[in-house]
């Protein structure tokens, strides 16, 4: 994905998750330099510093420190040449039971803050004809029980790359969106806040669960053979393709495997 003796940049956000570390993992094998961006915290704290890799700490809901810390990487880094949108959180539950805090918290993460930070590395990935490559789901182009603010949030974030592809393209900028399926990172440690947020791959009602590492090697395939669109896993393919020819099949389908696993 690089050329020799030419070391480009990465900037993952949600990066000290299984996802976002599996990524860090297979670019910087492939010669790239990262950045990886979350929230401050133990687990960010526990990353050890390893070559051509920065950690940097922010709350990207917070659009002052975002735009400051996007300023600091341009500063320290020769270029950007790749942001992966990959912070996110999901609420589970009954929609009777979603609050309107919660719901917009969802948004924020999950949508608001990529869409931010697109805007604000705009310029410099048209410098470089970079990429943005967002992360979105199954849920982003599907329905998916009991994921009503979830789904909603990553139908929003495929709708925004999806229209950005087309204005970045005379800038020679590429917009690709990966969909993954069920990605075992934290199943099982919901950890729910008093609002009902999870962490991303809690749940254990998914089906036929990938590792971080399969999913990331996809993810760079898919990317580096010039796919826009990487639906990740036999399940989103599968998905991807039952919900093009029968939206409706796809409802029963889905909705007999995810009741079936609670």
């Amino acid at each position: 994905m690089t050329t020799q003796n030419q070391a480009k940049t990465a900037i993952i956000t949600g990066g000290a998750g299984g996802l976002g570390l599996a990524l860090d993992a297979g670019l910087r094998q492939a010669g790239w330099c990262t950045v990886l961006i979350d929230l401050p915290g133990p687990a960010l704290e526990a990353l050890p510093p390893l070559e051509r890799r920065k950690v940097l700490a922010c709350d990207l809901t917070d659009a002052g420190a975002m735009a400051a810390l996007c300023a600091q990487i341009r500063l320290e880094q020769p270029s950007i040449d790749l942001v992966v949108y990959n912070a996110g959180i999901t609420w589970i539950g009954a929609c009777a039971d979603l609050g309107a805090k919660a719901h917009r918290k969802v948004f924020e993460i999950n949508y608001f803050a990529a869409v931010q930070m697109a805007q604000t590395l705009q310029a410099d990935l048209r410098r470089v004809r970079g990429t943005h490559l967002a992360i979105s789901s199954v849920a982003g182009f599907s329905p998916l029980f009991q994921r009503t603010a979830y789904a909603a949030s990553k139908h929003a974030l495929e709708g925004f790359f999806k229209s950005l592809r087309s204005e970045e393209k005379p800038h020679g900028v590429r917009v690709a969106i990966a969909a993954p399926s069920f990605v075992a990172t934290n199943i099982g440690r919901s950890e729910a806040k008093t609002d009902g947020i999870a962490r991303p791959g809690s749940a254990t009602d998914g089906v036929d669960y990938m590792s971080p590492n399969d999913a990331a090697q996809e993810i760079l395939k898919g990317l580096a053979g010039g796919k826009n669109y990487i639906p990740v896993g036999r399940i989103a393919r599968l998905a991807w393709l039952i919900n093009r020819l029968s939206p409706a099949l796809f409802e029963r389908l889905m909705e007999r495997q995810i009741k079936a696993g609670r």
